[in-house]
Protein backbone atom coordinates (compact mmCIF):
# COMPACT_ATOMS: atom_id res chain seq x y z
CA UNK A 1 0.00 0.00 0.00
CA UNK A 2 1.66 3.13 -1.17
CA UNK A 3 2.04 6.32 0.76
CA UNK A 4 0.82 9.68 -0.53
CA UNK A 5 3.66 12.13 -0.06
CA UNK A 6 2.55 15.56 1.24
CA UNK A 7 4.46 17.37 -1.50
CA UNK A 8 2.39 15.68 -4.22
CA UNK A 9 -0.30 17.83 -5.80
CA UNK A 10 -3.92 17.37 -4.66
CA UNK A 11 -4.67 16.32 -8.22
CA UNK A 12 -2.35 13.32 -8.06
CA UNK A 13 -3.46 12.51 -4.53
CA UNK A 14 -7.07 12.21 -5.63
CA UNK A 15 -6.33 10.44 -8.89
CA UNK A 16 -3.87 7.85 -7.59
CA UNK A 17 -3.53 8.17 -3.82
CA UNK A 18 -7.03 7.25 -2.68
CA UNK A 19 -7.38 3.87 -4.43
CA UNK A 20 -3.76 2.90 -3.86
CA UNK A 21 -3.87 3.83 -0.18
CA UNK A 22 -7.02 1.88 0.53
CA UNK A 23 -6.79 -1.14 -1.77
CA UNK A 24 -4.62 -3.14 0.62
CA UNK A 25 -7.09 -2.72 3.50
CA UNK A 26 -10.21 -4.05 1.76
CA UNK A 27 -9.21 -7.72 2.14
CA UNK A 28 -11.65 -10.58 1.66
CA UNK A 29 -11.67 -13.95 3.44
CA UNK A 30 -12.29 -16.97 1.22
CA UNK A 31 -14.23 -20.16 1.86
CA UNK A 32 -14.06 -23.55 0.20
CA UNK A 33 -16.58 -25.54 -1.82
CA UNK A 34 -15.17 -28.83 -3.22
CA UNK A 35 -15.46 -29.18 -6.98
CA UNK A 36 -13.84 -31.29 -9.68
CA UNK A 37 -11.83 -29.95 -12.58
CA UNK A 38 -13.71 -30.05 -15.85
CA UNK A 39 -12.25 -31.35 -19.08
CA UNK A 40 -10.06 -28.80 -20.78
CA UNK A 41 -6.84 -28.22 -22.64
CA UNK A 42 -4.32 -29.46 -21.59
CA UNK A 43 -5.71 -32.78 -20.40
CA UNK A 44 -4.74 -32.99 -16.70
CA UNK A 45 -5.77 -35.33 -13.87
CA UNK A 46 -8.90 -34.21 -12.06
CA UNK A 47 -8.32 -32.35 -8.79
CA UNK A 48 -10.64 -30.96 -6.15
CA UNK A 49 -10.65 -27.30 -5.29
CA UNK A 50 -9.58 -28.18 -1.75
CA UNK A 51 -6.55 -30.11 -3.03
CA UNK A 52 -5.65 -27.33 -5.46
CA UNK A 53 -5.78 -24.70 -2.72
CA UNK A 54 -3.54 -26.97 -0.62
CA UNK A 55 -1.17 -27.33 -3.58
CA UNK A 56 -0.79 -23.56 -3.76
CA UNK A 57 -0.23 -23.30 -0.01
CA UNK A 58 2.41 -26.03 -0.06
CA UNK A 59 4.29 -24.67 -3.08
CA UNK A 60 7.89 -24.05 -2.11
CA UNK A 61 9.61 -22.76 -5.25
CA UNK A 62 12.52 -20.48 -4.35
CA UNK A 63 14.21 -20.03 -7.73
CA UNK A 64 12.47 -18.49 -10.71
CA UNK A 65 12.60 -15.75 -13.29
CA UNK A 66 10.35 -14.50 -16.02
CA UNK A 67 8.41 -11.77 -17.77
CA UNK A 68 5.12 -10.56 -16.31
CA UNK A 69 2.36 -8.68 -18.10
CA UNK A 70 0.24 -6.39 -15.91
CA UNK A 71 -3.01 -4.83 -17.07
CA UNK A 72 -4.85 -2.66 -14.54
CA UNK A 73 -8.16 -0.92 -15.15
CA UNK A 74 -9.55 0.36 -11.85
CA UNK A 75 -11.66 2.97 -13.58
CA UNK A 76 -9.74 5.90 -12.11
CA UNK A 77 -11.33 9.17 -13.28
CA UNK A 78 -9.42 11.42 -15.66
CA UNK A 79 -8.97 14.84 -14.10
CA UNK A 80 -9.38 18.12 -16.00
CA UNK A 81 -6.05 19.11 -17.52
CA UNK A 82 -4.22 16.07 -16.20
CA UNK A 83 -3.55 14.49 -19.55
CA UNK A 84 -2.99 10.78 -20.09
CA UNK A 85 0.54 10.49 -18.88
CA UNK A 86 2.11 7.62 -17.13
CA UNK A 87 5.47 6.06 -17.78
CA UNK A 88 8.56 5.95 -15.63
CA UNK A 89 11.28 8.52 -15.78
CA UNK A 90 10.92 12.19 -16.63
CA UNK A 91 9.92 12.96 -20.20
CA UNK A 92 9.80 16.35 -21.89
CA UNK A 93 6.47 17.23 -20.27
CA UNK A 94 7.85 16.35 -16.87
CA UNK A 95 11.03 18.35 -17.30
CA UNK A 96 9.92 21.79 -18.37
CA UNK A 97 12.52 23.53 -16.27
CA UNK A 98 15.27 21.99 -18.36
CA UNK A 99 17.04 20.73 -15.26
CA UNK A 100 18.36 17.25 -16.00
CA UNK A 101 16.91 14.46 -13.92
CA UNK A 102 14.00 16.39 -12.45
CA UNK A 103 10.57 14.99 -13.15
CA UNK A 104 6.88 15.40 -12.33
CA UNK A 105 5.93 17.77 -9.54
CA UNK A 106 9.06 17.20 -7.48
CA UNK A 107 11.99 19.54 -7.08
CA UNK A 108 14.53 16.70 -7.25
CA UNK A 109 14.79 13.19 -8.75
CA UNK A 110 13.01 10.63 -6.62
CA UNK A 111 13.33 6.87 -7.20
CA UNK A 112 11.58 5.75 -3.98
CA UNK A 113 9.15 2.83 -4.55
CA UNK A 114 6.18 4.56 -2.93
CA UNK A 115 6.04 7.08 -5.76
CA UNK A 116 7.05 5.00 -8.75
CA UNK A 117 4.93 1.90 -8.18
CA UNK A 118 1.73 3.95 -7.95
CA UNK A 119 2.02 4.21 -11.73
CA UNK A 120 1.14 0.52 -11.97
CA UNK A 121 -2.38 1.40 -10.79
CA UNK A 122 -3.39 2.10 -14.38
CA UNK A 123 -2.69 0.78 -17.86
CA UNK A 124 -0.51 -1.96 -19.32
CA UNK A 125 3.01 -2.69 -18.13
CA UNK A 126 5.74 -5.24 -18.82
CA UNK A 127 7.78 -6.43 -15.85
CA UNK A 128 10.78 -8.68 -15.38
CA UNK A 129 11.08 -10.66 -12.17
CA UNK A 130 13.76 -12.92 -10.71
CA UNK A 131 14.09 -14.60 -7.31
CA UNK A 132 16.72 -16.68 -5.58
CA UNK A 133 15.25 -17.51 -2.18
CA UNK A 134 13.81 -15.03 0.32
CA UNK A 135 16.85 -12.73 0.34
CA UNK A 136 17.38 -12.06 -3.35
CA UNK A 137 14.82 -10.62 -5.76
CA UNK A 138 14.95 -8.29 -8.72
CA UNK A 139 11.95 -6.55 -10.23
CA UNK A 140 12.00 -4.23 -13.25
CA UNK A 141 9.30 -2.18 -14.97
CA UNK A 142 10.11 -1.87 -18.67
CA UNK A 143 8.94 1.26 -20.50
CA UNK A 144 9.71 2.62 -23.96
CA UNK A 145 12.23 5.22 -22.82
CA UNK A 146 13.22 4.07 -19.33
CA UNK A 147 13.46 1.19 -16.89
CA UNK A 148 12.67 1.22 -13.19
CA UNK A 149 14.21 -1.54 -11.06
CA UNK A 150 14.11 -2.70 -7.46
CA UNK A 151 16.91 -5.02 -6.32
CA UNK A 152 16.78 -6.82 -2.98
CA UNK A 153 20.05 -8.51 -1.98
CA UNK A 154 20.42 -9.58 1.66
CA UNK A 155 20.34 -6.41 3.81
CA UNK A 156 20.14 -3.98 0.92
CA UNK A 157 17.20 -2.80 -1.16
CA UNK A 158 18.03 -0.57 -4.11
CA UNK A 159 15.68 1.18 -6.53
CA UNK A 160 16.88 2.87 -9.72
CA UNK A 161 15.08 4.97 -12.33
CA UNK A 162 17.08 5.13 -15.55
CA UNK A 163 14.91 7.96 -16.86
CA UNK A 164 16.11 10.39 -14.18
CA UNK A 165 19.37 8.64 -13.20
CA UNK A 166 18.07 8.57 -9.62
CA UNK A 167 18.65 5.80 -7.08
CA UNK A 168 17.06 5.02 -3.70
CA UNK A 169 18.66 2.84 -1.02
CA UNK A 170 17.38 1.21 2.15
CA UNK A 171 19.58 -0.88 4.43
CA UNK A 172 18.34 -2.99 7.34
CA UNK A 173 20.18 -2.68 10.67
CA UNK A 174 22.84 -5.29 11.28
CA UNK A 175 21.29 -8.52 12.50
CA UNK A 176 17.89 -7.76 10.93
CA UNK A 177 16.71 -9.06 7.59
CA UNK A 178 15.63 -6.44 5.12
CA UNK A 179 11.88 -6.17 4.72
CA UNK A 180 10.54 -7.75 1.54
CA UNK A 181 10.40 -5.08 -1.15
CA UNK A 182 6.92 -3.84 -1.92
CA UNK A 183 7.09 -4.97 -5.56
CA UNK A 184 6.20 -8.48 -4.39
CA UNK A 185 2.47 -7.72 -4.56
CA UNK A 186 2.71 -7.30 -8.35
CA UNK A 187 3.52 -10.98 -9.00
CA UNK A 188 0.71 -13.52 -9.61
CA UNK A 189 1.83 -15.69 -6.70
CA UNK A 190 1.69 -12.86 -4.14
CA UNK A 191 -1.67 -11.65 -5.37
CA UNK A 192 -3.01 -15.21 -5.15
CA UNK A 193 -1.66 -15.67 -1.63
CA UNK A 194 -3.57 -12.58 -0.52
CA UNK A 195 -6.79 -13.94 -2.02
CA UNK A 196 -6.26 -17.33 -0.33
CA UNK A 197 -4.99 -15.91 2.94
CA UNK A 198 -7.88 -17.18 5.02
CA UNK A 199 -10.61 -19.78 4.65
CA UNK A 200 -14.23 -19.25 5.61
CA UNK A 201 -17.73 -19.84 4.32
CA UNK A 202 -18.29 -16.68 2.32
CA UNK A 203 -16.70 -17.85 -0.93
CA UNK A 204 -17.45 -20.46 -3.54
CA UNK A 205 -14.17 -22.01 -4.73
CA UNK A 206 -14.07 -24.29 -7.76
CA UNK A 207 -11.73 -25.64 -10.41
CA UNK A 208 -12.86 -24.42 -13.82
CA UNK A 209 -10.87 -26.34 -16.40
CA UNK A 210 -7.25 -26.06 -17.44
CA UNK A 211 -5.07 -23.74 -19.51
CA UNK A 212 -1.62 -23.17 -20.96
CA UNK A 213 0.07 -20.22 -19.23
CA UNK A 214 3.61 -19.20 -20.20
CA UNK A 215 4.00 -22.61 -21.83
CA UNK A 216 3.09 -24.43 -18.59
CA UNK A 217 0.13 -26.70 -17.86
CA UNK A 218 -2.15 -25.04 -15.33
CA UNK A 219 -5.43 -25.52 -13.48
CA UNK A 220 -7.93 -22.66 -13.28
CA UNK A 221 -9.00 -21.93 -9.69
CA UNK A 222 -12.05 -19.64 -9.41
CA UNK A 223 -13.24 -17.76 -6.31
CA UNK A 224 -16.67 -16.10 -6.18
CA UNK A 225 -18.35 -14.22 -3.30
CA UNK A 226 -21.41 -15.78 -1.65
CA UNK A 227 -24.05 -13.75 0.16
CA UNK A 228 -22.32 -10.47 -0.63
CA UNK A 229 -24.72 -8.31 -2.68
CA UNK A 230 -22.74 -5.11 -2.02
CA UNK A 231 -19.39 -6.54 -3.13
CA UNK A 232 -17.83 -4.99 -6.24
CA UNK A 233 -16.08 -8.27 -7.06
CA UNK A 234 -17.53 -10.78 -9.52
CA UNK A 235 -14.72 -13.34 -9.38
CA UNK A 236 -11.04 -14.04 -8.85
CA UNK A 237 -9.41 -16.50 -11.25
CA UNK A 238 -5.99 -17.99 -10.46
CA UNK A 239 -3.98 -20.02 -12.95
CA UNK A 240 -2.05 -22.61 -10.89
CA UNK A 241 0.98 -24.48 -12.26
CA UNK A 242 -0.08 -28.12 -12.40
CA UNK A 243 3.39 -29.39 -11.46
CA UNK A 244 4.61 -27.14 -8.64
CA UNK A 245 1.53 -25.20 -7.49
CA UNK A 246 2.92 -21.74 -8.28
CA UNK A 247 0.23 -19.22 -9.32
CA UNK A 248 1.07 -18.14 -12.88
CA UNK A 249 -1.87 -15.83 -13.47
CA UNK A 250 -4.19 -13.72 -11.31
CA UNK A 251 -7.33 -12.11 -12.73
CA UNK A 252 -9.79 -10.04 -10.69
CA UNK A 253 -13.04 -9.21 -12.46
CA UNK A 254 -15.46 -6.68 -10.92
CA UNK A 255 -19.22 -6.73 -11.36
CA UNK A 256 -18.86 -3.53 -13.38
CA UNK A 257 -18.35 -5.00 -16.85
CA UNK A 258 -16.58 -8.12 -18.10
CA UNK A 259 -13.13 -6.53 -18.42
CA UNK A 260 -10.80 -7.45 -15.53
CA UNK A 261 -9.78 -4.72 -13.10
CA UNK A 262 -6.48 -6.50 -12.47
CA UNK A 263 -4.82 -9.06 -14.72
CA UNK A 264 -1.30 -10.19 -13.81
CA UNK A 265 0.27 -13.11 -15.66
CA UNK A 266 3.60 -14.62 -16.56
CA UNK A 267 4.30 -14.45 -20.29
CA UNK A 268 7.56 -16.37 -19.79
CA UNK A 269 8.74 -18.27 -16.72
CA UNK A 270 11.80 -20.34 -15.80
CA UNK A 271 12.17 -22.22 -12.52
CA UNK A 272 15.94 -22.54 -12.76
CA UNK A 273 18.29 -20.61 -10.46
CA UNK A 274 19.01 -17.12 -11.84
CA UNK A 275 22.58 -16.00 -12.38
CA UNK A 276 24.07 -14.57 -9.17
CA UNK A 277 24.95 -11.33 -10.94
CA UNK A 278 21.25 -10.65 -11.48
CA UNK A 279 21.04 -9.31 -7.93
CA UNK A 280 24.12 -7.11 -8.00
CA UNK A 281 23.60 -3.36 -8.18
CA UNK A 282 25.85 -0.32 -8.04
CA UNK A 283 24.55 3.19 -8.79
CA UNK A 284 25.94 4.45 -12.09
CA UNK A 285 28.27 7.43 -12.15
CA UNK A 286 26.48 10.72 -11.59
CA UNK A 287 23.31 9.14 -10.20
CA UNK A 288 21.42 11.04 -7.49
CA UNK A 289 21.31 8.62 -4.53
CA UNK A 290 18.74 9.01 -1.76
CA UNK A 291 19.17 7.08 1.48
CA UNK A 292 15.86 6.08 3.09
CA UNK A 293 17.15 7.06 6.54
CA UNK A 294 17.49 10.69 5.42
CA UNK A 295 13.72 10.94 5.30
CA UNK A 296 12.85 9.11 8.51
CA UNK A 297 10.86 11.09 11.05
CA UNK A 298 11.17 10.42 14.79
CA UNK A 299 9.08 7.33 15.47
CA UNK A 300 8.10 7.15 11.81
CA UNK A 301 9.06 5.14 8.76
CA UNK A 302 11.66 5.83 6.12
CA UNK A 303 10.51 7.34 2.88
CA UNK A 304 9.60 4.61 0.42
CA UNK A 305 9.20 1.89 3.04
CA UNK A 306 5.98 -0.09 3.27
CA UNK A 307 3.52 1.78 5.48
CA UNK A 308 2.35 0.19 8.72
CA UNK A 309 -1.41 0.03 9.16
CA UNK A 310 -0.93 0.88 12.82
CA UNK A 311 -0.39 4.43 11.59
CA UNK A 312 -4.10 4.73 10.90
CA UNK A 313 -5.86 6.02 13.99
CA UNK A 314 -8.70 3.77 15.14
CA UNK A 315 -8.71 1.40 12.15
CA UNK A 316 -11.61 -1.02 12.61
CA UNK A 317 -14.13 -3.11 10.71
CA UNK A 318 -17.54 -1.46 11.10
CA UNK A 319 -19.76 -4.29 9.78
CA UNK A 320 -18.34 -7.40 11.41
CA UNK A 321 -21.51 -9.41 10.81
CA UNK A 322 -21.42 -8.84 7.06
CA UNK A 323 -20.05 -11.29 4.52
CA UNK A 324 -16.27 -11.14 4.34
CA UNK A 325 -16.54 -9.69 0.83
CA UNK A 326 -18.75 -6.86 2.13
CA UNK A 327 -16.41 -5.78 4.92
CA UNK A 328 -15.88 -2.02 5.35
CA UNK A 329 -13.13 -0.45 7.47
CA UNK A 330 -13.20 2.95 9.18
CA UNK A 331 -10.55 5.20 10.63
CA UNK A 332 -10.18 8.80 11.75
CA UNK A 333 -7.84 11.46 10.46
CA UNK A 334 -8.10 11.02 6.69
CA UNK A 335 -5.70 9.34 4.29
CA UNK A 336 -1.93 9.90 4.32
CA UNK A 337 -0.81 13.19 2.82
CA UNK A 338 -3.78 15.19 4.08
CA UNK A 339 -6.45 13.64 1.83
CA UNK A 340 -9.62 13.79 3.94
CA UNK A 341 -9.45 14.46 7.66
CA UNK A 342 -11.06 17.32 9.54
CA UNK A 343 -8.86 19.95 7.91
CA UNK A 344 -8.72 18.34 4.48
CA UNK A 345 -12.10 16.69 4.10
CA UNK A 346 -13.19 17.09 0.48
CA UNK A 347 -16.61 18.48 1.37
CA UNK A 348 -15.87 20.28 4.60
CA UNK A 349 -14.29 23.50 5.79
CA UNK A 350 -10.88 22.28 4.71
CA UNK A 351 -12.02 21.57 1.17
CA UNK A 352 -10.24 23.13 -1.77
CA UNK A 353 -11.74 26.41 -3.03
CA UNK A 354 -12.17 27.47 -6.64
CA UNK A 355 -10.65 25.20 -9.25
CA UNK A 356 -9.76 22.67 -6.56
CA UNK A 357 -13.39 22.35 -5.53
CA UNK A 358 -14.44 21.91 -9.17
CA UNK A 359 -11.87 19.18 -9.56
CA UNK A 360 -13.21 17.38 -6.48
CA UNK A 361 -16.75 17.72 -7.80
CA UNK A 362 -15.66 15.99 -11.00
CA UNK A 363 -14.18 12.90 -9.29
CA UNK A 364 -16.36 12.46 -6.18
CA UNK A 365 -20.08 12.19 -5.39
CA UNK A 366 -21.68 14.07 -2.53
CA UNK A 367 -23.54 11.82 -0.09
CA UNK A 368 -25.34 12.21 3.22
CA UNK A 369 -26.85 9.96 5.83
CA UNK A 370 -26.86 9.18 9.53
CA UNK A 371 -23.07 9.65 9.46
CA UNK A 372 -23.46 13.26 8.28
CA UNK A 373 -22.21 14.45 4.91
CA UNK A 374 -19.22 13.62 2.79
CA UNK A 375 -17.94 12.48 -0.58
CA UNK A 376 -17.42 9.10 -2.21
CA UNK A 377 -14.45 8.43 -4.48
CA UNK A 378 -15.42 5.49 -6.70
CA UNK A 379 -13.42 3.01 -8.75
CA UNK A 380 -14.50 -0.26 -10.33
CA UNK A 381 -13.07 -2.12 -7.36
CA UNK A 382 -12.43 -0.11 -4.19
CA UNK A 383 -14.54 2.83 -2.99
CA UNK A 384 -13.79 5.36 -0.26
CA UNK A 385 -16.17 7.62 1.68
CA UNK A 386 -14.54 10.67 3.28
CA UNK A 387 -16.89 12.45 5.69
CA UNK A 388 -16.81 16.13 6.51
CA UNK A 389 -16.01 15.37 10.15
CA UNK A 390 -12.79 13.52 9.27
CA UNK A 391 -13.75 9.84 9.08
CA UNK A 392 -12.84 7.56 6.18
CA UNK A 393 -14.74 4.40 5.19
CA UNK A 394 -13.19 2.03 2.67
CA UNK A 395 -14.22 -1.26 1.12
CA UNK A 396 -14.48 -3.31 -2.06
CA UNK A 397 -18.21 -2.54 -1.97
CA UNK A 398 -20.61 -0.37 -3.94
CA UNK A 399 -21.25 3.25 -3.06
CA UNK A 400 -24.61 2.22 -1.61
CA UNK A 401 -22.95 -0.48 0.50
CA UNK A 402 -20.39 2.01 1.77
CA UNK A 403 -23.07 4.51 2.80
CA UNK A 404 -25.08 1.73 4.45
CA UNK A 405 -22.06 0.64 6.52
CA UNK A 406 -21.27 4.25 7.50
CA UNK A 407 -24.88 4.78 8.57
CA UNK A 408 -24.82 1.64 10.71
CA UNK A 409 -21.54 2.71 12.33
CA UNK A 410 -23.01 6.11 13.23
CA UNK A 411 -25.95 4.64 15.17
Amino acid sequence: MAQIQPRNSRRKAVRYGVPVAVAGIAAATVGLVPALASTGDPDLPKITAEDLVAKVAESNVEHMSGTIKVNTDLGLPELPGSGGGGGFGGGPQDNKSGTEGKGGDDSEPDASPDKKLMELASGEHTLRFAADGPDKQRFSVIEDAAEYSIVHNAQDVWAFDSGTNAAWHSKAPKGDRAKSPRHEGVTPQKAAQQALKAVGKSTSVSVDGTAKIAGRDAYQLVLKPKGAPDSTIESVRIGVDAKNGVPLKFTLTPKDGDKPAVDVAYAKVDFGKPDAGTFDFKPPKGAKVTEAEQHRKPGGQAKGERPDLSGFDGLRVVNKDASDWNKVVEWDGGLPGGVGGKDGAPGGSGGAPGDGQKMLDSVTDKVKGDFGTGRVFSTRLVNALMTDDGKVYVGAVTKEGLVKAANAAAK
